[in-house]
């Protein structure tokens, strides 16, 4: 089959090279959701009177046996191609003759490709959310399982005042949560029915986007179609802007195990099977996974970056530059998700050494404990402070188990409200199954 956009010319081929570029191979990724976009495609064009039901079904039955196809590995897309559009429509025309051809009425490349994109889109956000919150629940194990474990607090990376395992955990747990509350936020956004705006403006016809919208799960009609194109990237934009926050969270959870992994430290160990070795050192258990989760962290916010730095200075309507907005989406999509699979999976197997954690606390960490019991006794804070910090080499020891229970204000070690963190756990996974 020829080029969808076929002329009386054939393209040269240097310039064929150059904007097709990998489109054709990133599209796999998409081919599903836009066989799928197509089937409701062409139910609402059989009830508008382009597709016979007959042709309509005929349709159906093809772009499914595609989807089968793609997921044997079976359906090829080549660079001659393009992209899944004009390959998918060959297999059509190929199979049903001039049904094949009549698929496309009614919508262009742009809002096919939005449809596609966005139904990957609200995929690839229910099982981030769902990941998330696998990793939230294995945090508020842990630190439940933790919870009065010593463990130094610290300020400017020096010892600082007393904390906990738990906090540690809870800490992050609440942060992640966070995070995913933001990214369901997002999803709303997205969950938005493009098809039906063409290329840009619409078209002539009584086309039916509440059909379309109801038979693809969107939640509405997204209404301005130009503002259907606007949106391409912008969108994409706001769902790995979350997906970053989360990548940083992950990155400073990876830099605090890779430290207080450290011999020097040894507050807690990851099983061998998670450690990769030395080509030349032999006794070496590499942390790899949470060095890269480093790595991936810069990689997510370089694909935010990206997006909207190529959306940034576009007029309205269609433009090419779009398409360079796929790669970087669908690879911070796929890194996040892998990276947050990567630290439940550490979470889960962490090892606690509840001996090497009590080992840091020193009388010095006392110290902001001794000035306030001096505040009890009616002294002024900034004198119990002068005391106690010309006095630092007096403090004795204290039982450090006592400490940590001994703060007992909300979110503190004594209290950390682990069940706060259970409810909200609860209630997004009760507004997700609803998504």
């Amino acid at each position: 089959m020829s080029k969808i956009w076929a002329k009386d010319y054939e393209l040269d081929s240097l310039i064929e090279e150059y904007t097709v570029g990998n489109d054709y191979v990133l599209d796999l990724d998409l081919i599903e959701f836009d066989c799928v976009g197509s089937i409701a495609h062409a139910k609402m064009l059989s009830t508008i009177g382009i597709l016979t039901e007959k042709e309509y079904l005929d349709l159906e039955v093809e772009l499914k046996n595609i989807i089968s196809d793609v997921k044997k590995g079976s359906f090829k897309i080549n660079r001659s191609d393009e992209d899944c559009h004009t390959a998918i429509e060959a297999r059509l025309t190929d199979r049903l003759g001039e049904v094949g051809k009549k698929i496309h009425t009614g919508r262009s490349r742009n809002d096919q490709v939005i449809t596609a994109t966005r139904l990957y889109t609200k995929t690839q956000i229910e099982k981030t959310l769902s990941s998330g919150l696998s990793l939230v629940s294995a945090l508020v194990d842990l630190a439940k399982e933790n919870e009065f474990i010593p463990m130094v607090g610290r300020t400017h990376m020096q010892t600082a005042m007393p904390s906990s395992v738990g906090l540690w955990m809870g800490a992050f747990a609440e942060e992640i949560i966070d995070s995913l509350k933001l990214l369901e936020s997002v999803y709303n956004i997205i969950d938005q029915n493009p098809l039906g705006s063409a290329a840009s403006y619409g078209v002539p016809l009584s086309l039916n986007r509440e059909l379309t919208g109801k038979l693809l799960g969107f939640k509405k009609v997204q209404n301005n179609v130009l503002y259907v194109n606007n949106s391409r990237g912008k969108f994409e934009s706001m769902v790995l802007d979350v997906l970053d926050q989360i990548s940083l969270t992950l990155s400073k959870m990876a830099q605090d195990l890779i430290l207080f992994s450290l011999p020097e430290f040894d507050y807690f160990s990851l099983p061998k099977e998670l450690c990769s070795g030395s080509s030349i050192m032999p006794q070496k258990k590499n942390p790899d996974g949470f060095e890269l989760l480093r790595s991936k962290s810069a990689i997510v916010s370089s694909c935010a970056f990206q997006v909207k730095s190529i959306i940034r200075s576009l007029p309205s309507g269609y433009n090419r530059d779009f398409q360079d907005t796929k790669e970087p989406f669908l690879r911070g999509c796929k890194t996040s998700l892998l990276s947050i699979r990567v630290m439940e999976l550490s979470i889960k197997n962490l090892q606690v050494n509840r001996d090497k954690c009590l080992a840091g606390f020193t009388p010095e960490i006392y110290a902001t404990d001794a000035a306030l019991e001096l505040v009890a006794n009616g002294s002024s804070f900034r004198d119990a402070y002068v005391e106690v910090g010309l006095n630092v080499d007096k403090l004795g020891q204290r039982d450090a188990v006592e400490s940590i229970k001994n703060r007992t204000h909300t979110g503190s070690t004594g209290n950390l409200g682990l069940d706060k963190i259970k409810e909200d756990i609860s209630n997004l996974k009760s507004r997700i199954s609803n998504l």
